[in-house]
């Protein structure tokens, strides 16, 4: 289970998003979305094809593509990472419109858990948690929420395992991001969580896999960064194992301001037009996520 983490500001008393967001970080939700945003059915399906095209979300706005842009967006709904676990199976690709509010009850009750919050404040971070998400939605393809749907055997049903955001260059970072900062127009993966009764199976491990080969394909910059709090030692393994290293770590001043000290850690990733080539090895059962 690796700790939320929404970098950007929050509404004040409020504390991974005060209520200050973040497992004592700052995050930055905005607020510009009403609440009144149309809700498309929260059915999820794991098939292909999106019951609503991605150039046709509802929650993107008006703004024109160009033909590059348009490209990625295609690449984006076409994207499917799936993997055969000890436990069953797995299959992560970008979130559609759809799933939206399935997504954003499993980061609300993650970050519940993990903040040890009031039953209380949950449904006032789901409302955060998808003006967030509607947010990153319209910079598609600038960024991405990935999904993944877990299926336990043949006769299992699927179901909504875990999730992982991916921004690809500076139009898709965030305005605010976490300490200490990783480069703006450097790939960057943050905001992972895999439901509780689901972890120890390797679908965190999956996610990250996922993430990487999404960028590989998405990105023509191979460095990824990504933050783990110190106090996370299965995340900050799990990362270790993959190939990732620390670039930098918070200063100790950071405690004064009710945060967590984090990590930025980064990867060198190959660049390709297939991910063929992608080391697709790694545990996939006894992990921590």
């Amino acid at each position: 289970h690796h700790f939320l983490h929404f970098p950007s500001s929050t509404p004040p008393g409020l504390r991974h998003p005060s209520l200050s967001f973040q497992k004592f970080d700052r995050f930055a939700f905005s607020t510009s979305f009403s609440s009144s945003q149309p809700s498309p059915p929260t059915t999820a399906s794991t098939g292909t094809t999106p019951s609503t095209p991605f150039l046709n979300d509802p929650y993107r706005t008006g703004r024109f593509l160009t033909n590059e842009e348009f490209d990625k967006l295609r690449s984006l709904e076409s994207f499917a990472y799936d993997r055969e676990l000890r436990s069953g199976s797995l299959r992560v690709r970008v979130m559609r419109a759809e799933e939206m509010d399935e997504t954003v009850r499993l980061l609300a009750e993650s970050f519940a858990e993990s903040m040890l919050l009031p039953g209380g404040y949950v449904s006032l971070l789901r409302f955060l948690v998808k003006q967030y998400l509607i947010e990153r939605r319209s910079v598609m393809p600038h960024a991405a929420t990935l999904v993944g749907f877990y299926k336990g055997g043949e006769e299992g049903e699927e179901e909504l395992a875990g999730t992982v955001e991916v921004c690809f260059d500076k139009r898709g970072s965030n305005a605010s991001p976490p300490t200490p900062a990783p480069p703006r127009n450097s790939p960057y993966i943050c905001n992972m969580t895999v439901k509780e009764e689901l972890r120890r199976r390797g679908i965190g491990w999956h996610l990250l896999k996922a993430s990487e080969e999404l960028i590989s394909r998405m990105c023509s910059l191979g460095e990824v960064y990504l933050h783990c709090r110190m106090i996370d030692l299965a995340p900050f393994n799990m990362y270790t194992k993959a190939g990732y290293r620390i670039v930098k770590t918070d200063n100790i001043l950071v405690l004064l301001m009710l945060q967590r000290r984090k990590h930025l850690m980064s990867k060198k990733l190959l660049v390709l037009d297939s991910p063929l080539e992608l080391d697709k090895s790694g545990p996939d059962q006894e992990q921590t996520s």
